[in-house]
């Protein structure tokens, strides 16, 4: 008998003392990632942000939520690929050797898909999703054209100026950082050179793109680059919303990249 009691008393015991700290008032918020970024990276903070634009291959812009992630400051130098390089034994890039494309904070171009791809394993990083690219890109600004706003010229980024190659101050890619950040602190998201993104390309994605981090088509071949070039002429190719369908094996002096990497 007295062991019934000492049950029944323990159990209004649970039930007016335990029960509601068991159900939350509400859901715990993204945890910020601990500590500062790593080395040469920016943290890019969680967001949503409407993706897309009115062009074709853009369409339909769709509201997205991206997770927290840390981004590469700059693109990749040829400082740091060639130190890859001489610890993997990977193959140099084919414009090592052109004075126009190798000094050593100059972004490495001509390299592929699978190259980028090998580089960021090294690294301990990873490419960019596409969404994750052009949620950097925009910095925050909402829907505005360029990493800085509605307006461009030949002081806010490396491309072909209606003056000309060299009215921006450079005929081919200037080394990383000679022209303004965007909002978050990264540098050349719009010229410069193209950047690859771990997307397949798909132009119907964006119609049954998920709402939250999408990681791009399951399978095809042609990848995403993102961001125009030096010699991008017609700006268009410099909005963050602008996207270039790109065989993998690739190799041209437009094409770079940058990492990302998960806290």
């Amino acid at each position: 008998m007295k062991l019934i009691i000492f049950l029944l008393l323990s159990f209004f015991m649970l039930i007016g003392c335990g029960g509601k700290s068991e159900i939350p008032d509400q859901l715990p918020s993204e945890p910020a990632p601990p500590g500062p970024p790593p080395a040469g990276m920016v943290l890019v903070p969680a967001g949503t942000f409407v993706m897309g634009s009115d062009e074709e291959d853009q369409q339909p812009q769709h509201t997205v939520y991206i997770k927290a992630f840390y981004m590469d400051t700059y693109e990749v130098t040829n400082r740091h690929y060639m130190a890859f390089v001489k610890e993997t034994g990977h193959p140099k890039p084919p414009f090592y050797k052109d004075d126009d494309f190798n000094t050593p904070d100059q972004p490495v171009v001509g390299v592929t898909y699978y190259d980028a791809m090998t580089y960021a394993h090294w690294a301990g990083k990873r490419l960019p999703t596409e969404a994750e690219w052009e949620y950097a890109a925009r910095g925050g600004l909402g829907n505005k054209k360029y990493p800085w706003g509605d307006e461009i010229s030949a002081k806010q980024c490396n491309y072909v100026p209606s003056g000309g190659k060299e009215a921006d101050g450079y005929e081919y890619t200037a080394p990383v950082g000679k022209f303004a950040p965007n909002a978050f602190g990264l540098y050349d998201m719009a010229g410069n050179a193209w950047e690859w993104c771990q997307d397949f390309y798909s132009i119907t994605y964006y119609s049954v793109s998920p709402d939250s981090n999408p990681f791009g088509p399951d399978s095809g071949y042609t990848r995403v680059v993102r961001g125009g070039s030096y010699l991008s002429i017609n700006p268009k190719y410099l909005s963050c919303a602008s996207r270039l369908e790109l065989k993998p094996f690739v190799q041209d002096r437009y094409y770079g990249f940058r990492c990302a990497q998960s806290p």
